[in-house]
């Protein structure tokens, strides 16, 4: 490594270190309840910091390029990965999706080593077809069949929210290439079509889309943790209730120290909490943006937008699932009899 972004480096560890904090706060209600260890899900989080440090220093001292030789392995076993999960007895069902490995009281989801290695092989296809990109038949249409075969097994398990983070980054990389402007206008249509069809033949997801119009339409079942999260930012304020201070950690709130943490960071911090938060995630986008750009290679200028474009959308869909802007994914509980 010749030369390192210490200004992003810094960001990702203030960032991530206080989401370590954060999880603590939201947790530790539940972690007592369940578990007689208010620590339990801070530590289990800790040790992750800890260990995405190392890895990012250990990957930083490995060029690049490495990834663009072996992508037809790592997308190789990224597609085993995904048909062993949806085995039954293999693959873990949690909250109604079969899209998790259990490793030694670890859950390992298949679907986000698949983001990474989707992103090195159509980054790879990209700078190795660039001059063919014009071309929807001998350019296009064979990555994006690639692409709708993962999105297909991921969809089996079935992982809406990730698999549209996916196919929304991957979609953002053809866009930036040589492609006509006419195919993402058709594509789409085909794509909200899809999208349509998929939720029509899955009676959770319309209950989601319903609840998601009027969430006090089943405020006790798919309504109940939008209604939860808004209960949450309400009371925010402009500066908070103050850290650890949340009500709606204490068993009301469903999820709040994953899905649904950023509602009890407005619900403590306030609207300034959430824009601080929200400002670091556009400086760590602005800075991948910069390093994407001054890459002078094409599979590298690829491969660094569309793993920052990635984080960044994953990012926007959270917040905007969890202040009600668009619906929330994955089954529907039956509060009621929870509550």
């Amino acid at each position: 490594m010749k030369k390192c972004d210490y200004k992003l480096f810094i960001c990702i560890i203030i960032l991530a270190f206080f989401g370590c904090i954060m999880i603590y706060s939201s947790s530790y209600i539940w972690a007592e309840y369940k578990f007689n260890n208010a620590y339990k899900y801070f530590f289990n989080q800790f040790v992750f910091f800890i260990l995405g440090i190392i890895g990012m220093y250990i990957v930083s001292k490995i060029d690049y390029k490495f990834y663009k030789n072996k992508s037809n392995l790592i997308i190789g076993i990224c597609f085993l990965l995904l048909v062993l999960v949806l085995i039954p007895g293999i693959g873990v069902v949690r909250n109604g999706s079969r899209s998790w490995f259990g490793v030694f009281g670890f859950g390992i989801q298949p679907s986000e080593a698949a983001k990474i290695g989707l992103v090195i092989f159509v980054a790879k296809y990209l700078s190795n077809n660039y001059s063919l990109m014009y071309d929807i038949k001998k350019g296009v249409f064979p990555i994006i069949f690639i692409i709708g075969i993962f999105f297909l097994l991921i969809m089996l398990e079935p992982d809406f929210g990730t698999a549209m983070v996916i196919t929304m980054a991957l979609i953002a990389m053809i866009f930036i290439s040589k492609v006509k402007l006419s195919f993402f206008v058709r594509i789409g249509i085909v794509g909200i079509l899809g999208i349509v069809g998929l939720i029509i033949i899955a009676p959770y997801r319309m209950a989601r889309i319903v609840s998601f119009l009027n969430p006090w339409s089943d405020p006790l079942g798919s309504g109940f943790q939008i209604i939860q999260s808004l209960y949450a930012i309400g009371p925010g304020g402009l500066f908070g209730m103050g850290f650890g201070n949340s009500i709606q950690k204490h068993f009301y709130l469903p999820e709040p120290q994953t899905d649904f943490i950023f509602s009890i960071i407005s619900e403590e911090l306030g609207f300034l909490g959430v824009i601080i938060v929200s400002m670091f995630f556009i400086f760590i986008f602005y800075r991948c943006i910069r390093i994407s750009m001054n890459t002078k290679d094409l599979f590298g200028k690829y491969l660094s937008f569309g793993l920052s474009f990635m984080i960044i959308f994953q990012t926007i869909l959270n917040l905007c699932v969890v202040i009600g802007l668009v619906p929330v994914t994955g089954y529907a509980r039956n509060w009621e009899k929870i509550v």
